[in-house]
């Protein structure tokens, strides 16, 4: 369920990176203009070309973004976890939405209006550079990727994804070893900028090698290190 009180609220809030240098009185202010939500997994929060001003916080579960190319294929763009914010670009201009976003299980999270996040920039300017800061990080993710894509073998993108994810996953109290993954095949070679035959194929070959263990819309990557080895 999503959370019920204020108190609750401002201690999701205070575990997101953007809101962090805020002090409890204004991190209640945040809080008093956001509203708790809770998505189911497989639920679409809002779709490419739509109409809206709201961004959201994740708390608790995870969603990614994706994009529908005109003959039905999709692609994904990003992935998104505790502590994410998604949707910020409807903050600064009145663009429709650029992509799906769509959770891959259970979502908890908090909504904030564009008009009252706006007022949040303005009377906190640390919150705008942290938003900068984040939007920053975003795009030097993407032109990374774009550089895999252009000079890395297939296989180093598909272990680099993984080592991502294994990393992101540790940040949610995941351990050194055994690290599950929620993704599926088809998710992890667009990420990569592969074929899913691709990926699969070299999933396999991680398996053998006793790296990973493959499951229905998870990996279990049993060494993160070794994904090391392949990353080149």
């Amino acid at each position: 369920m999503p959370p019920q009180s204020s108190a609750q609220s401002i201690e999701l809030l205070a575990q997101v990176p953007v809101f962090e240098a805020l002090a409890p009185p204004d991190l209640a202010q945040v809080a008093d203009v956001a509203v708790p939500r809770h998505f189911s997994g497989g639920t679409v929060i809002f779709r490419e070309g739509d109409t809206s001003d709201t961004c959201y916080v994740v708390g608790r579960g995870h969603a990614r973004a994706v994009r529908e190319n005109v003959d039905g294929r999709t692609i994904t763009l990003a992935h998104f976890g505790p502590g994410d914010i998604f949707g910020e670009l409807a903050m600064f201009d009145d663009e429709k939405r650029s992509a799906t976003i769509e959770t891959l299980d259970e979502v908890e999270a908090i909504a904030i209006l564009g008009q009252d996040f706006r007022r949040l920039l303005r009377e906190h300017p640390d919150i705008a550079v942290k938003l900068v800061i984040g939007l920053g990080r975003r795009l030097r993710e993407a032109n990374e990727r774009l550089a895999r894509q252009s000079f890395q073998t297939v296989q180093s993108r598909v272990a680099g994804v993984l080592g991502q994810l294994v990393r992101q996953a540790q940040s949610e109290g995941a351990g050194e070893r055994d690290v599950l993954v929620t993704i599926t095949q088809a998710d992890i070679a667009q990420l990569a900028g592969s074929s899913r035959e691709s990926a699969s194929r070299f999933l396999a070959v991680l398996e053998r090698a006793g790296v990973v263990t493959q499951g229905r819309g998870r990996v279990t990557v049993h060494e993160p290190s070794a994904l090391e080895r392949y990353v080149y």
